[in-house]
């Protein structure tokens, strides 16, 4: 009797089963773990905003250019800002916005109140789907919140 040698079909099949499986649990693990790495980016570039904001203010003693008026500034995704003046036309807090605005895949909006004393940004994040991190001068850094004429509310 002649032995052959090699798989069935049958058994190349549920190999190809097998790897097929394992690589779709593979790829839906690493789109989690991007979007948390870009929840993590989006933090980080709103929070340290905070010391740039801080030398700003030192140096004109408010965030605003016009007492009586707030600024209403806005960046989206593809990094074109609207309105960013003052503190937010700031090269650095322009540039922090920016990054957070391409981590998000959303607009990052950020404002001031009337008197110039008060700032505060927000950004979607990428894990919740309606959740936004917020960042205010008063040093508040927290979930679920918007920024509303210069604090997180």
């Amino acid at each position: 009797m002649k032995k052959t040698q090699g798989f069935t079909l049958i058994e190349l099949l549920v190999v190809i089963a097998i790897i097929g499986i394992l690589s779709s649990v593979v790829l839906a693990s690493l789109n989690t773990a991007r979007n948390k790495g870009a929840d993590a980016a989006i933090k980080s570039n709103l929070s340290n905003m905070r010391a740039q904001a801080a030398i700003y203010y030192d140096s004109y003693s408010k965030y605003n250019t016009t007492s009586g008026t707030a600024i209403s500034c806005s960046v989206a995704v593809d990094g074109t800002p609207t309105g960013c003046t003052a503190l937010f036309g700031d090269a650095t807090m322009l540039n922090g916005l920016k990054a957070a605005a391409s981590a998000s895949g959303s607009a990052v909006t950020a404002n001031t109140n009337d008197d110039g004393d008060a700032w505060a940004a927000s950004a979607v994040l990428k894990t919740t789907a309606d959740g936004n991190f917020c960042v205010d001068s008063a040093g508040a850094a927290k979930k679920g919140s918007t920024a509303t004429a210069g604090v997180c509310s």
